[in-house]
């Protein structure tokens, strides 16, 4: 890679502004959502996706590839959970490899306890902040970037 096209002084800016607010709104989230309910931010990640399947279950490699892990941080991480009875895992009947990651009665009451209280630190540290102008930008650009990195390699675990 002889020809790098370095980033002018704007673009490096609005980059490391993007890394940082990401970073530090992500452990805020996290530290407010552990205190309110005992969760951990990757425990949220998990049952959001869960409960947003109307019989609260996915395939293991949808559910990774929705997250964005690897199968390896999938399956210690789904083992935590099911050690403490927020989620189950469930053989596929009709692929013998596979297996469901299903939400439990108790992930359930965890999530819709977890809720309120996070939704309010996201409005609180993120969407209250930005005006609906803003926040329809915010939203093409992360569709733009997210559509072309699904272009490149499809799996966005990859």
């Amino acid at each position: 890679m002889t020809d790098v096209r370095w980033l002018a002084t704007e673009e490096q800016e609005a980059w490391r502004r993007l890394q940082l607010m990401q970073l530090q709104l992500t452990a805020k989230l996290s530290r407010e959502l552990a205190a309110d309910s005992g969760l951990s931010y990757q425990d949220y990640m998990v049952l959001v996706a869960l409960t947003d399947q109307i019989d609260g279950r996915m395939r293991a490699f949808e559910l990774g590839r929705e997250l964005g892990w690897e199968k390896s941080r999938l399956s210690h991480h789904i083992s935590r959970m099911v050690e403490r009875g927020l989620v189950t895992r469930e053989r596929c009947h009709t692929d013998q490899r596979g297996a469901f990651v299903v939400v439990t009665k108790r992930g359930r009451r965890a999530i819709e306890a977890a809720a309120p209280g996070h939704v309010a630190g996201v409005r609180r540290h993120f969407i209250d902040l930005l005006s609906p102008s803003q926040l329809t930008t915010l939203g093409e650009i992360a569709g733009t970037v997210l559509d072309n990195l699904a272009d490149q390699c499809g799996d966005p675990a990859e």
